[in-house]
């Protein structure tokens, strides 16, 4: 047996993963354990988690594989603060002792975790590096199903490089493209994020999310000024207009002027129609040029299959432009795209392109649903929730799920608490919460009563595979809530012509659908598309609800509230169901009602959390 620990750190999203004989066995993001969203410290507790899973001593494992390489990152810092001189001066004195006391000697600082969660490992020639952008390249294209593929990954900056293009064959994979720092579409989507009051790194699918209320008005003015992109995608930024390369923020001053606004103060600013139109403007922007790179690159190479991963993967609305392109035949997306995913790729790179070991190819992936992390049985779930004084009835399957159905239909927020719990950003119908999609109030309700997040944010749609077709205009398996498809015609309902004058969040009084629950105000929806091989439960879920009702499909969004990382522990479910207006929760075979729960448990839980 040859086991292979992945780590990320350091930066954002950390993460581990264990590799046994070459199979996924678990990964889970630091975040889900310390409670802290986005958490970049050493994952410690992930770690634990993995190897107590397989059943493993750290001093067992065969190779632990850090996913980018320390030493090419100090030099691209010091290389930029040296080639800006002498603006960043301040910032390179305040970041340089950071660098040489922590970062630059991080082999050091990892062997040093390491054995303090097991002080018998030792054999520091267990440690190995891969490149940042490699791992994120083997996280795509290792678990596709495909036995070759162009993989294109997309993010801020890695070591160098903010953009690559691999080639997969087989167990082969090659980097055969770069572009590098500072030219990074993934920053340029955070300066805007940063631009429209949103946290960077975090509030990047906000500005996803909010650009279908606008217009986009600046496209023009961004291309005239702000990037210079080629036929083939490529692009260059001027880098006056900004200010990440050596400061402290994301924009410069002539950023500002340029948009004739200063960055929105997320404390005391509404959101307005500017920057619904700023996010719209950047949005169509970000599809032109991922458009204009993948349709070069099928050119070039003439490969029917595309893998995707980077930060940049996770703009499901990009991705569903490039699929309605027609540009490649197949495209499969890492459902852990971000830097978690890194520890996962660090992995697979080693098994593979190290060890030469040959690759077996599964026709859906090998990803398992993306449903990686901890699970708890049926008696540590009755008995945790005994300890918390909660109130709860217990009932087989069958009968779980009738209950749980008849409570979506009666226009319940149900809190899904099943089995193991996803890797990657989005919840998948382990950690969710769910609704009734043809409710016209669900999205308000969820949104300002459950999520305690902004109104205009959509919710996903969680459907039943074979049903895809008839209810949205996609043709290929979005399961893991990465592509965004329109509603079919048919199922859309056309607006009056004093609702198509509507502006910004007045579009959102407007029914567009059969399920206007999740219909979001362009016609579109984040669709996660759900079959019985990847997550046996929430198909039969799904399946009964459609018996019921005839819509296969639910309202499917993380069981959290804004700034709070999805819950990990029967516990963290049963106190964000105490803390919120959720009526339902359903926890393994445990079914609790609100009205039922003693009144003394509930908790103001909306300031719990950092807001991200």
């Amino acid at each position: 047996m040859k086991s292979i620990l992945g780590i990320s750190a350091f930066f954002h999203d950390s993460a581990a993963t264990i590799l046994i004989d070459g199979k996924i066995i678990a990964a889970a993001q630091e975040e889900r354990f310390t409670r802290i969203k986005h958490d970049p410290s050493f994952p410690t507790n992930s770690i634990k988690f993995v190897l107590k899973y397989c059943n493993i001593k750290l001093s067992n494992i065969d190779h632990i594989i850090f996913f980018e390489k320390p030493f090419l990152k100090f030099e691209r810092l010091l290389e930029t603060y040296v080639a800006f001189a002498p603006k960043g001066f301040w910032q390179f004195t305040k970041s340089m002792p950071l660098w040489l006391k922590n970062k630059l000697f991080q082999k050091k600082q990892i062997l040093d975790d390491l054995k303090k969660i097991n002080n018998s490992f030792i054999d520091e020639k267990k440690l190995f590096f891969s490149e940042h952008h490699l791992s994120h390249a083997a996280s795509a294209f290792y678990p596709s199903p495909f036995n070759e593929a162009i993989i294109l990954t997309a993010d801020g900056v890695g070591e160098w490089a903010t953009t690559t293009v691999a080639i997969g064959r087989g167990n082969e994979l090659e980097i055969v493209k770069e572009l590098h720092f500072p030219h990074s579409l993934g920053l340029l989507y955070s300066a805007f994020t940063y631009y429209t009051g949103f946290k960077v790194n975090s509030g990047e699918y906000k500005l996803m999310g909010l650009a279908p209320y606008g217009e986009p008005k600046y496209s023009r003015i961004i291309k005239d000024n702000l990037i210079d992109i080629k036929e083939d995608g490529t692009f260059k930024l001027d880098q006056t207009y900004f200010d990440y390369a050596t400061g402290f923020k994301m924009t410069s001053k002539k950023f500002n002027l340029l948009f004739g606004n200063k960055e929105r103060d997320s404390n005391n600013e509404e959101i307005n129609q500017f920057h619904m139109d700023i996010a719209a403007s950047i949005q169509e922007i970000t599809e032109e040029i991922m458009i204009k790179l993948t349709s070069s690159l099928s050119e070039e190479y003439k490969l029917k299959n595309l893998c995707m991963a980077g930060g940049v993967a996770l703009n499901c609305v990009a991705n569903g432009k490039i699929l309605k392109k027609n540009i490649f035949d197949n495209i499969w997306i890492q459902p852990a795209s971000g830097d978690a995913g890194g520890s996962l790729g660090a992995c697979l790179a080693f098994w593979y392109k190290h060890l030469k070991k040959n690759r077996v190819i599964d026709k859906n992936d090998s990803m398992q649903g993306s449903l990686l992390g901890p699970e708890y049985k049926q008696n540590d779930i009755e008995e945790k929730l005994t300890d918390l004084g909660a109130k709860f009835e217990t009932f087989n399957l069958n009968e779980l799920i009738n209950k749980t159905v008849s409570s979506i239909i009666n226009g319940d927020a149900v809190g899904w608490f099943q089995g193991r719990m996803e890797f990657g950003p989005r919840a998948l119908g382990s950690r969710s919460i769910l609704g009734d999609p043809r409710s016209e109030k669900m999205q308000k309700n969820l949104n300002l009563k459950v999520k305690y997040r902004e109104s205009f944010r959509p919710f996903a749609p969680s459907i039943l595979e074979d049903d895809l077709e008839n209810w949205f205009d996609i043709k290929i398996e979005s399961p893991y809530m990465l592509m965004v498809g329109n509603v079919s015609k048919n199922k859309s309902f056309n607006m009056s012509e004093e609702e198509k004058k509507l502006f910004g969040i007045e579009k959102l009084n407007t029914k567009r659908s059969e399920i206007p629950a999740v219909t979001h105000v362009d016609y579109s929806a984040r669709i996660q598309t759900v079959n019985f091989e990847r997550n046996k439960l929430y198909y039969k879920l799904i399946s009964e609800f459609k018996k019921k009702t005839g819509c296969p499909i639910l309202i499917n969004t993380s069981f959290n509230i804004r700034g709070e990382p999805i819950v990990c522990t029967p516990a963290e479910a049963f106190k964000c169901f105490m803390g919120t207006e959720m009526d339902t929760l359903v926890i393994g075979n445990c079914f609790l009602k609100k009205d039922n729960q003693n009144k003394n448990l509930l908790t103001n839980y909306r300031n719990q959390f950092e807001l991200d």
